[in-house]
């Protein structure tokens, strides 16, 4: 496994297993114990996802050494504040069973971010969590985080795909040493992304699959690629993508693929703000 340094020295692997929409307790639960079985060693979940305690049991009952993983989690905006973030912080921490976390995110760039940021720092200092993060968050707006704070975040989680390649952002946070992790790095198969010409040509070369290419693009641009599936063949392919490396052709010819739109939606669009916090 690969892995990046973070500004605060600690290392995170370059690939991880995310649990987005993995609600059905027992197959979350068996899908992070294999996960973690043949060879992933990042495990991320979030409050919202409503399965940190499914997780939990996955990460037990694989009777992994808790030292060699690497457990990241997310606040939700309606729990941002200083209060709520150290209470939300606990309950995460008991929905997992664990004595710390290796990252604790601020999921959304709303509410009191400011208030929640300095709970994270003294929980920081105070060993609960290893490193602290953001998601979703603009250049300006980790900007202003981290320029009003002692600590500056670790990581930002993002979107990123062939589609969204998010380019000039991606080049910002290398700048400000701050690292990137990618959310939906196949966009949902949006776009039939999986039979696209230029993808499985790529793939073909190297007798690899569409997925193996995108996820080796990420990590090529230094970004921390997350995958998901119940499948343990798919997650076997998801993480064998350190056996080859996509030539300076393919990265021009995978560049050319940029829609430079989200996906999904705008995390600037006040009508998504809303239907965030009515999530809750």
């Amino acid at each position: 496994m690969k892995y990046f340094k973070l500004n605060d020295g600690n290392k995170i692997p370059a690939a991880g297993f995310g649990t987005f929409q993995m609600q059905n307790s027992e197959k979350c639960a068996q899908a992070v114990t294999d996960a973690i079985s043949i060879g992933y060693r990042l495990i991320d979940t979030a409050q919202s996802y409503y399965n940190e305690k499914s997780v939990g049991k996955g990460i037990k009952d694989s009777n992994f050494d808790r030292e060699d993983l690497f457990i990241t989690s997310k606040l939700w905006l309606t729990d941002t504040g200083y209060s709520k973030t150290k209470k939300a912080f606990e309950q995460t921490l008991t929905n997992l069973n664990l004595d710390y976390l290796d990252l604790y995110l601020i999921h959304q760039p709303y509410g009191d971010v400011f208030g929640s940021w300095r709970a994270m720092e003294d929980l920081q200092k105070e060993g609960k969590v290893k490193s602290i993060g953001v998601s979703n968050f603009y250049d300006d707006q980790i900007t202003n985080l981290a320029l009003f704070n002692d600590i500056k975040p670790a990581v930002n989680q993002i979107e990123v795909n062939p589609w969204f390649q998010q380019k000039q952002s991606i080049d910002y946070l290398k700048s400000f040493n701050v690292q990137p992790e990618a959310w939906a790095a196949f966009a949902e198969g949006k776009h039939d992304i999986f039979n696209n010409p230029t993808l499985k040509s790529i793939g073909e070369k190297y007798s690899k699959s569409v997925g193996q290419v995108i996820l080796r693009w990420e990590i090529q641009r230094s970004i921390i690629s997350l995958t998901k599936s119940f499948n343990i063949n798919h997650m076997k392919e998801n993480i064998n993508i350190f056996d080859f490396e996509l030539s300076d052709d393919d990265l021009n010819k995978i560049s050319t693929l940029d829609k430079n739109e989200s996906q999904f939606f705008d995390h600037r669009d006040p009508k998504m703000i809303k239907n965030l916090i009515n999530l809750h």
